[in-house]
């Protein structure tokens, strides 16, 4: 889906060749823009306010549903899947949500290739 470039004099979160309007909820990835749902948008922007950091399914239904119960986390397993799919690109692995088994998920770019600490 193609799209217009993020406006200006919104809220931007960058992570790797990611980029994140808050107030259009427009994700750029690699040049290429997706229009992201409400919950998408607040479930990327809490991952992009805490990249390299392990979030708790708790603590993500917390922030995202603004709920405590955490019995039934398919929602979240589901929101997680539909952002990793529109994250994926022709730079696989760039930018990617991972899963933290037993504890949650953490967002994290793969190193550059001309990194020289990776």
């Amino acid at each position: 889906m193609r799209a217009a470039a993020i406006p200006p004099n919104h809220e931007r979160l960058s992570c790797g060749s990611l980029a994140l309007d808050v107030a259009s909820r427009v994700m750029v990835r690699d040049g290429e823009t997706f229009t992201l749902t409400p919950k998408q948008c607040r479930l990327l922007e809490v991952f992009l306010l805490h990249q390299g950091q392990v979030l708790s399914r708790q603590f993500l239904m917390k922030e995202v549903w603004e709920t405590d119960y955490v019995a039934d986390t398919r929602t979240l397993e589901v929101h997680v899947h539909w952002l990793r799919r529109k994250m994926a690109g022709r730079r696989s692995g760039a930018v990617s949500i991972h899963t933290i088994r037993g504890v949650g998920y953490v967002l994290r770019a793969a190193p550059r290739d001309d990194d020289p600490f990776a």
